[in-house]
């Protein structure tokens, strides 16, 4: 009794864990779930709990086929599987979740919690072969941006006249300001870079009886400056470095996984050891983008290989709206036979940051069935049959991402179903990005990218110190000045930013990326390749800070080894 107790409440508490943040709340997707009492979400996890000698046959004999079915699959599901694949499979399904609207919903949560959906469970009762539908205007349809001010610097500085200073704060730590005076407008713009973010402000001459000082300025964006005074930047490469370290996370490309899910498909296993394509889903692929021979590719090839094959032969990739997106497809990926895993599928597509899962059947897609730390979003969509459309091409689709993961547009329709193969690309890729964007807002990468940042700048600020002082011929830093024609042309226009700048926009991570201590006893050839890749058994946590002592050295040696173009 006591055993079951505790695992009674072991499981409580692993429905109440959430990654903080966000709570579930999405104006997007919950919408009135969080006053709910009872939601339907709820009836289904009381179902998955339930006794089967519980269960009553509440299905009309018209439906023995599919129950049978389903129970196949509930056999299949608790066969043999590789424990240290994944977390804990949830329980398994029973007949009665075919009572959600006659049909089975594309996304079931997990068990454990962590993951909102859109649309909700809710609103599948709605769903019926005579609904109505509309899809949105695509124009309605805008992509996000990263970082909306990582070009300001380059648009309004480069190309007038401006001084950058520096100065390194007790409180905020190392700052770059740059001032400049638009004399057309009769305004002065400032750029205030500091560790958490960079402050932009335009004010205008007329407000000040002289014009202010760098330390002036800086206040005026910033109440919590406390330095005494700024250092002028004198090197003649400074706008080179600044403006590496502005858009140093803008990037036109993107990468995402394709995941192909089968009918009775519910292990991961099962789902990345497809080899065959239906019909279906490559005209599937085909709305998507086209597909490309990987053998001399020039384009954005998203880190496969477009030389020896060891990435398979072909890929499916895209331009939209000036971006390039290449699709990691599990089908087109290699196949290893004996591995249940399919490393060789895994190590791209679990290093994606979002995945569209395309399903043939009724079998629905469990939220944390894939195991990835980067993973945080998925898009489903199912090919669905009306009887009032019998010659058209209807598809279904629902979105699922981890709680801390804010809401992104464009917003779903209401029935989310498409009928136009332009409009089903138009949302379907704008959603994709969105997607990307908002998940770096996620705890796990946006603590890596303030401590990217944080370095990223307090190095900035020093060459651009240490530039300066030799330009203006401080006598100690002689052997500087003298060894920089010495470097290679990449390293001098950026050296260490450069670096770091590949790390950040290379989007095929590796494990040590999220912050992971490397182990020194280990050797990189040594180390297991599932953690490699980002598919250790460690459950995604918070990330572990690294400490102050962690060199240059260490911190470039972070940068995925995949250099993508």
């Amino acid at each position: 009794m006591e055993g079951e107790k505790r695992n009674d409440t072991s499981l409580s508490r692993k429905r109440s864990f959430t990654f903080g943040a966000y709570g579930g709340v999405d104006k997007f997707t919950c919408g009135e779930e969080a006053s709910r009492p009872e939601s339907v979400q709820d009836n289904i996890l009381d179902i998955l709990d339930s006794p089967v000698t519980e269960s009553k046959p509440f299905l009309s004999t018209s439906s023995n086929q599919r129950d049978t079915e389903l129970f196949e699959i509930i056999e299949k599901l608790q066969g043999s599987r590789i424990d240290e694949q994944r977390c804990e499979f949830p329980l398994p399904l029973k007949s009665q979740i075919l009572t959600i609207g006659g049909d089975l919903p594309l996304i079931l949560p997990s068990e454990s919690g962590g993951y909102w959906i859109d649309p909700p469970l809710e609103r599948l009762v709605d769903m019926s072969p005579s609904s109505s539908y509309s899809g949105s205007d695509p124009e309605s349809y805008d992509i996000m941006e990263r970082d909306g001010e990582a070009k300001i610097y380059h648009e309004f500085f480069r190309s007038r006249y401006h001084h950058s200073f520096t100065a390194v704060d007790p409180a905020l730590g190392p700052l770059v300001l740059s001032v400049c005076l638009e004399e057309e407008e009769n305004k002065i713009r400032v750029i205030l870079r500091m560790r958490e973010c960079s402050l932009h402000g335009v004010f205008s001459v007329s407000l000040f009886p002289n014009i202010p000082s760098a330390v002036e300025l800086a206040k005026m964006l910033c109440d919590r400056v406390t330095v005494a005074k700024f250092d002028v930047v004198g090197y003649l490469k400074a706008p080179d470095l600044i403006t590496a370290f502005d858009e140093h996370r803008v990037s036109p490309n993107f990468k995402f996984g394709i995941l192909y899910q089968k009918e009775g498909q519910l292990t991961e296993e099962d789902i990345l050891s497809n080899n065959t394509e239906s019909e279906e889903f490559k005209e599937f692929l085909s709305v998507l983008g086209e597909t490309v021979e990987l053998q001399g590719f020039t384009r954005f090839r998203g880190g496969l290989d477009v030389c020896h094959g060891q990435t398979g032969s072909e890929a499916v990739y895209t331009s939209f709206h000036g971006r390039e997106i290449m699709f990691h497809v599990a089908t087109k990926l290699p196949f290893t036979e004996g591995d249940p895993q399919q490393l060789q599928r895994k190590r791209h597509i679990g290093n994606d940051i979002v995945a569209l899962v395309y399903q043939e059947g009724q079998t629905p897609f469990l939220s944390d069935v894939i195991k990835s730390h980067f993973l945080h979003c998925f898009l489903v969509v199912r090919r669905i049959q009306r009887p009032e459309e019998e010659d058209k091409t209807v598809y279904q689709v629902s979105v699922t991402a981890r709680e801390d993961v804010p809401p992104f547009g464009p917003v779903l329709p209401d029935p989310p179903v498409f009928t136009e193969r332009s409009l089903l690309r138009e949302f379907l890729l704008t959603k994709l990005i969105n997607a990307e964007i908002s998940c770096y807002k996620a705890q796990r990468f946006s603590r890596l990218e303030l401590r990217t940042r944080s370095s990223l700048l307090e190095s900035l600020q020093t060459e651009l110190s240490t530039r300066s002082q030799c330009m203006m011929g401080d006598p100690s830093l002689s052997g500087l000045q003298s060894s920089e024609g010495v470097r290679g042309v990449s390293e001098g226009s950026g050296g260490f930013i450069e670096n770091f700048k590949r790390a950040i926009r290379v989007r095929s991570h590796s494990f040590e990326t999220l912050g992971v201590p490397r182990k020194v006893a280990v050797g990189a050839s040594q180390r297991p390749k599932a953690e490699k890749d980002g598919e250790s058994d460690k459950p995604p946590g918070a990330l572990p800070h690294l400490s102050d002592s962690s060199g240059a050295a260490e911190l470039k040696d972070q940068a995925s080894p995949q250099e993508e173009t």
